[in-house]
């Protein structure tokens, strides 16, 4: 898990990564990101490359958002 959060820490300083973390829901936790980038192939490609899913130990999946609100 620290080489995950060193591979997003990178986004983030870059300003690629809005928001990233664990979700800590009652019946497993699991992780929920905000990326920003206008092509999902870009996005999932970023996420193949992160060790926790190349190993097999998370999973990634990438889904627009349509018209969201950004706070200033």
């Amino acid at each position: 898990m620290e080489q995950h959060f060193a591979y997003w820490k990178r986004f983030e300083e870059r300003g690629i990564v809005v928001v990233l973390g664990p979700v800590l829901d009652p019946s497993g936790t699991w992780g929920l990101g905000v990326i920003a980038g206008d092509d999902p192939n870009d996005i999932s490609a970023l996420g193949a490359e992160d060790l926790a899913v190349k190993s097999g130990m998370s999973t990634f999946e990438v889904y627009a958002m349509a018209d969201p609100f950004i706070r200033s």
